[in-house]
């Protein structure tokens, strides 16, 4: 891996590669083909992947208000938590549900069924484990159907460059297609990167963010239960396993380097970084327990980032960023309620206080729906899928930084050959997980300055 920062030619390739934030943009004012919601002008929706970030993503789908919008399939690998989704879902959206048990799919195939029972121009929602990501985004391109996916995009380099080789399809079919990175949706945080372009803070230097607190989701798991096949522990567990959602790490993470990057107006080339595994009693998985990242952008600007998942600690989950002339509150509490804020100088005391976005704030896990679907009902070019591989890539560099011990570039992480899950696209509930414990049952973590070029080995 990368000694340095890195060369100019390194810098060219990652603009090459990545398209940049302005590529991003640029790829909506493309003339493709049309594709339409149905023609009654109903948009039907199916789920695939039934779980808690699911459930609330159909709900939000559901809480559209440009046009009738109905959920007509759902599929998930598990039975009980696709029952339990249509049981919330179905109380909550009584009109609006129209699932019968014959649009109820299980297994691993069940996302081609669920898309199968949608039109050309409805909408598939994929919030799988995002190990599945790119095998669901290509079959949803081949039956013309738009798509909402949850990040991270991809967790590993090789996923990485399938998925923007994929979305050059989607484009020329004119897919909308949304990305949950929803922080980019928010009005706050919209106005506040308005100020900062305008120099409000003056020059950006720095940036930093913090997520800290107890074990959250699958953060932790102790030893698989007899009753599960290795397959369905790890999937069912799956913020425990880099394969299956690039760790905590990715998935809790990313939100906050992403808008700590949408404020600097570009992404870090280059990272570094420690972590560590504290107290694990019987756990078995493959997470740190805390990280701490020093991101750097081209310019020399940096980015730090520290994450925690431990009992008893000091806890904190905010973002900000300090400019030549005052500092930015970007969050301050979570995602939502954002609480924009900007002050003179360096510190946040009442009277230094310079804005803030009055409140109350729109939820932006609604209104990035409203902005997709209303894009369907217009037929307006919107593709987010360069920017969300992007922004997996930049927490998935991080990761990778603490994981190995080394300096890791954008370029070092996106043409990494170590792919997680290369069978992903052939698993069956029959299939071998792909990752495999051990004798004890115990499964490999990263191992810094021992294992260089490579998060794990097995």
């Amino acid at each position: 891996m990368s000694e340095h920062s890195p060369s100019p030619s390194t810098r060219r390739t990652f603009l090459k590669t990545t398209g940049g934030l302005a590529a991003g943009s640029a790829l909506l004012s493309m003339a493709v083909p049309k594709v339409h919601a149905a023609e009654d002008s109903t948009v039907q929706v199916a789920l695939v992947g039934c779980g808690g970030r699911g459930t609330g993503a159909a709900a939000n789908a559901l809480s559209t208000k440009s046009g009738p919008i109905k959920l007509v399939a759902m599929a998930d690998v598990f039975e009980d938590r696709l029952a339990s989704s249509h049981n919330n879902l179905n109380k909550q959206f009584s009109g609006l549900v129209d699932v019968p048990n014959d649009r109820k799919f299980i297994g691993f195939d069940g996302y081609q069924k669920a898309i199968d029972s949608l039109k050309p121009g409805d909408v598939a929602i994929f919030t799988t484990p995002p190990a599945f990501r790119w095998v669901h985004f290509k079959y949803a391109i081949e039956k013309g159907v738009n798509v909402f996916m949850e990040k991270p995009v991809t967790v590993d380099g090789p996923a990485s460059r399938k998925m923007l080789a994929l979305n050059e399809e989607a484009k020329k079919k004119n897919l909308k297609v949304g990305v949950g990175l929803m922080c980019r949706h928010c009005d706050a945080r919209g106005e506040l990167f308005k100020r900062i372009q305008d120099g409000e803070i003056g020059d950006v230097i720095a940036l930093r963010c913090y997520r800290m607190h107890g074990p959250v989701a699958s953060f932790e798991s102790g030893p698989k239960p007899a009753n599960l096949s290795e397959l369905e522990y790890q999937i069912r567990r799956f913020h425990s396993f880099l394969w299956a959602s690039g760790g905590a790490f990715s998935d809790f993470y990313i939100h906050n380097i992403d808008e700590c990057c949408w404020m600097k107006n570009g992404w870090p080339v280059v990272a570094q970084a420690s972590g560590g595994r504290h107290y694990r009693g019987d756990s078995v998985d493959q997470n740190f327990d805390n990280y701490s990242v020093e991101y750097t952008f081209d310019d020399g600007a940096k980015l730090f980032h520290y994450g925690r998942c431990m009992p008893g600690c000091h806890d904190e989950f905010a973002s900000y960023a300090h400019g030549s002339k005052g500092i930015a509150a970007i969050s301050g509490s979570g995602h939502s309620p954002a609480r924009c804020r900007t002050y003179k100088g360096q510190k946040m005391d009442k009277a230094n206080l310079v804005w803030e976005y009055p409140q109350p704030e729109r939820n932006p896990y609604q209104t990035e729906w409203e902005d997709l679907v209303m894009a369907i009902r217009e037929d307006k070019p919107y593709n987010e899928v360069q920017r969300g591989v992007e922004a997996s890539v930049v927490a998935s560099m991080g990761r990778m930084a603490a994981h190995t011990g080394q300096i890791i570039t954008y370029d070092d992480l996106f043409n990494c050959e170590h792919e997680f899950a290369p069978m992903v696209d052939k698993l069956t509930l029959k299939s071998d997980a792909p990752l495999r414990a051990n004798a004890d049952g115990k499964y490999p973590v990263p191992m810094p300055g021992i294992n260089k070029d490579r998060e794990y080995i097995g």
